[in-house]
């Protein structure tokens, strides 16, 4: 369940007045922590990871910012699935190509997040994404897409990316260029259970899961460090954004059976049968990680055609 709700007060993110937390870490510190400070959250494991990313001062389309924005504790949920890739590419930007596991077969992903501890604060997410080519990057390998499959590095476009407050909706959109907005999201991760819902304009449900947690492995802060490249079109101008995940605790099911996947009514529900999925092929579940989300910078991408 989500946090109970504290005072709030109003912040200038590039012009938009957003409600934040009183006396969160947003409010106190506006991307700049002390991570001394932070560091002494029960529910933060340890800063280690942290103190190796020194943040730089960037300007944005959200004004000048600090980057990468840390969170500090992360429970991710993730479903990979087999979709034909005429489906995929139909949905795709013309720049960009669906990763083929064979030909005509693709990869995409239904995702749910947890961020307890961060420096904009509680929020969860959900998205639906594509696994895609590198854009830099020519014939992919088989050791490419191995590597990709084992979660160590990926590249997607994301359809859609729904969050629960008003500052990740307006930093998401106006800052990263992802296709998010704001509406009622819970995501609950255990050792035992993992459960989300995402609602609807009218309150029904656009997509929820109910699973059972795979079993979880342990790793020490820093050894199992995953990477993922999002692009995204900013201004006409293409974009990557570099996300670090450093997994602390996670495991994974592969062919999973036990797992309910509504796909309600909705944009997610919409975006997802748009790909005609065919079936899962892996649950994943990191039941706690930590997470550097570096700010997008102009990429080159190739011309291709569909």
């Amino acid at each position: 369940m989500a946090p109970m709700q504290k005072d709030t007060v109003k912040v200038d993110l590039g012009g938009r007045s957003v409600t934040v937390p009183k006396g969160g870490l947003y409010d106190q510190y506006r991307m700049n922590p002390d991570l001394d400070a932070v560091a002494r959250d029960p529910r933060v494991r340890s800063v280690d990871f942290f103190r190796r990313l020194p943040k730089i001062k960037v300007d944005s389309p959200i004004g000048p910012t600090l980057t990468p924005n840390f969170y500090y504790t992360v429970s991710t949920a993730r479903l990979t699935m087999l979709a034909p890739s005429r489906a995929i590419r139909s949905r795709l930007p013309g720049e960009l190509a669906p990763l083929e596991i064979a030909p005509g077969l693709g990869l995409i992903s239904v995702m749910f997040f947890r961020y307890d501890v961060c420096d904009i604060d509680f929020y969860t997410e959900a998205a639906v994404g594509i696994a895609v080519k590198p854009a830099r990057h020519g014939k992919l390998g088989f050791f490419d897409l191995v590597a990709g499959l084992k979660n160590d590095h990926l590249d997607s476009y994301v359809l859609s990316l729904p969050v629960s407050t008003e500052i990740a909706q307006v930093r998401g959109h106006d800052g990263y260029g992802f296709p998010k907005w704001v509406t009622d999201l819970d995501v609950d991760i255990d050792y035992h259970r993992t459960t989300a819902r995402v609602a609807n304009d009218a309150g029904g449900v656009d997509l929820s899961l109910l699973a059972n947690t795979p079993k979880q492995t342990a790793y020490p802060s820093g050894e199992r460090v995953g990477s993922l490249t999002s692009y995204t079109s900013i201004n006409g101008a293409w974009h990557s954004t570099l996300s670090q995940t450093n997994v602390l605790n996670a495991g994974t099911t592969r062919v999973p059976r036990d797992i309910t996947l509504q796909v309600g009514e909705g944009r997610m529900a919409d975006d997802l049968r748009s790909l005609k999925p065919i079936r899962t092929i892996q649950f994943d579940v990191m039941t706690e990680g930590q997470l550097a989300l570096h700010m997008p910078v102009p990429t080159s991408v190739p011309s291709r055609n569909k």
